[in-house]
């Protein structure tokens, strides 16, 4: 029971630092093009991750690992953050945060196809209200409207994020977790360079102070210390029962959102929140 309260506890603390990540790339996209934001900001996580790896005397991952690796990069490392910056570009990240509240289906779904994890029937039901719940006021907030190109990018990034996440949760528990976003960083790093290197701005001083608190913030958060916790918190407590935490996500997000881009909060949001919450809390039960 120690083990699940401390792998809930490590996957509250890891939503609460990715909540900051739509807003920040929102702030990053308007210096910097998607491309070399996705570039730049894992050159920086993983000049950080390797410099852990060397002190820390970390053993090499094995060639299973290594394939596991390479699909958390593909998520997590250049998947998520890519799309998400493509999508930013012409989305809010408050509309953005519609499809954050995927996020724990999306983990569930690849839970049950990478882990082999077996969750309840009542689990896939309390799941599915807590996710129907957000999807509706998000909708409800922004508008109903056809997809655009934004929205498929959103749609893409949340499918590449599930499997990073639920590949990472599963091989957190034999690599560790905050070994698993460092290999992940240091394996992807030679392309990173590269394309940061293409798609390198023509002129720093034309981009504002804004974007760099942004870039700070998703290479230094979003990129690496958040993944410390959450890929703890999934190995210690379960991929799809921990993945339920990300159900808050977008309210914590909108706060921000309200604090750093003056969106306004509505007491619609509270109510959402609250049943989001107990959906959360009867998922945990039967997952």
């Amino acid at each position: 029971m120690k083990s699940i309260h401390q792998g809930w506890l490590n996957g509250f603390i890891g939503v609460l630092i990715f909540a900051g990540s739509m807003p920040a790339t929102r702030l990053a996209v308007q210096g910097f093009s998607p491309e070399f934001l996705t570039g730049i900001r894992a050159v920086i996580a993983a000049s950080i991750a390797i410099m852990l790896l060397l002190i820390l005397r970390q053993q090499r991952p094995s060639a299973a690992q290594l394939k596991s690796l390479a699909i958390v990069s593909i998520g997590v490392v250049a998947g998520f953050p890519f799309f998400t910056a493509l999508a930013l570009q012409t989305l809010s990240a408050a509309h953005s945060l519609i499809f954050i509240a995927l996020l724990p289906l999306s983990t569930a779904f690849f839970a049950v196809l990478r882990a082999k994890e077996l969750p309840q029937t009542a689990f896939w039901i309390y799941a599915g209200l807590g996710s129907s719940a957000v999807m509706f006021f998000m909708l409800y907030q922004s508008g109903l409207h056809g997809i655009s190109i934004g929205d498929a990018y959103m749609i893409a990034a949340v499918l590449l994020c599930g499997l990073g996440y639920a590949e990472g949760g599963m091989l957190s528990r034999s690599l560790g977790g905050w070994q698993v976003i460092c290999w992940a960083l240091v394996m992807a790093l030679p392309l990173m360079l590269l394309i940061s290197w293409i798609y390198i701005p023509q002129d720093f001083s034309r981009i504002p102070r804004t974007a760099y608190l942004g870039l700070a913030y998703v290479s230094l958060f979003s990129m690496l210390i958040g993944f410390f916790f959450w890929y703890k918190g999934l190995a210690l407590g379960g991929i799809a029962k921990i993945g339920q935490i990300q159900l808050v996500q977008p309210f914590i997000g909108l706060m921000l959102c309200a604090i750093i881009l003056n969106e306004h909060i509505t007491l619609l949001m509270i109510a959402v929140s609250a049943a989001v919450v107990a959906c959360v809390v009867m998922a945990k039960k039967y997952a």
